[in-house]
């Protein structure tokens, strides 16, 4: 049966080589699932029908890959019913997507960065709106890494602030693009988490990185989670509350015990910021 209860705990980002072991796995210490549903939507028999079982048994998040918020193209109202009804069909919890563009005058294959101007802001915002008009639920937009800023005119923070606040969104905090962010960048990681609308943070998103210089990280979500990472959503804990987590890990997949492992570390910290939030109960 399933239920529309929110999300909570540690999730893992599935993919379709993780089948065989989850399907044959109790999966209890697995709290969600997240999924791409552009990998999911187009499969019908077998497929379709191992994703019904576990969506049926499991708590489910998507985070999209094509929406394409901040693409000069027109939105694709078509794809966004789809996914309304796949939404409906699996029980799917979240929504989220990332706050870049994927097409222009085709698909460029890769999540390119949205300009940081005023123009840019309204301009997605306003997409935003529509495609939380039309799915009835809010959409979730992830602050992403990037290499180049072409044409920016104000912060990366301000940017995100003002494009969530005009489109009246939820905020996916990867925690690892800050930190891949900061070093490519060269800002303070702890400031820019720090002044994230804590009430706008839907869920976080965790992963690692290759190391490519000491001032290039590469977010390839294709290694375990680096301290510095771990540190920094500590940090997101105590500033803007414990909330779901999501472990991303796209290469380099090890045995489901070993990512099982990294959701242990994540409800463990998670443990211990609720603790150290809890009020203390004074002895008369």
């Amino acid at each position: 049966m399933t239920t529309s209860l929110p999300l909570t705990g540690a999730g893992l980002g599935l993919r379709r080589e993780m089948l065989p072991e989850v399907l044959a796995g109790d999966n209890q210490n697995i709290d969600f699932f997240e999924v791409a549903p552009e990998n999911w939507l187009p499969y019908g028999g077998k497929l379709a029908s191992q994703f019904q079982a576990l969506t049926e048994r499991h708590a489910f998040a998507c985070h999209g890959l094509s929406l394409s918020i901040g693409s000069p193209d027109p939105l694709d109202i078509g794809f966004v019913k789809q996914l309304k009804t796949f939404f409906k069909q699996h029980n799917i919890r979240l929504y989220s997507e990332h706050l870049s563009y994927c097409s222009a005058g085709g698909h460029l294959y890769d999540l390119m960065p949205i300009p940081f101007t005023e123009e840019a802001a309204s301009y997605v915002a306003a997409r935003v709106r529509t495609v939380q008009d039309i799915l009835e639920q809010p959409l979730i937009l992830e602050n992403v890494s990037y290499y180049a800023a072409p044409g920016q005119q104000m912060s990366e923070l301000d940017f995100i602030r003002e494009v969530l606040n005009q489109a009246d969104c939820q905020l996916l905090l990867d925690v690892n693009n800050i930190y891949v962010n900061s070093v490519n960048h060269g800002y303070d990681a702890k400031a820019f988490l720090q002044a994230l609308p804590s009430e706008r943070v839907a869920y976080y998103h965790v992963a690692g990185h290759y190391q490519e210089a000491a001032d290039l990280l590469v977010d390839t979500h294709g290694a375990d989670i680096p301290d510095p990472v771990w540190h920094l959503l500590q940090l997101a804990y105590q500033q803007h509350g414990v909330k779901p987590t999501l472990y991303e890990r796209d290469f380099n997949i090890p045995a489901l015990s070993s990512l099982k492992r990294e959701l242990d570390t994540i409800r463990a910290l998670q443990q211990q910021a609720l603790k150290a939030s809890a009020p203390q109960k004074v002895a008369l």
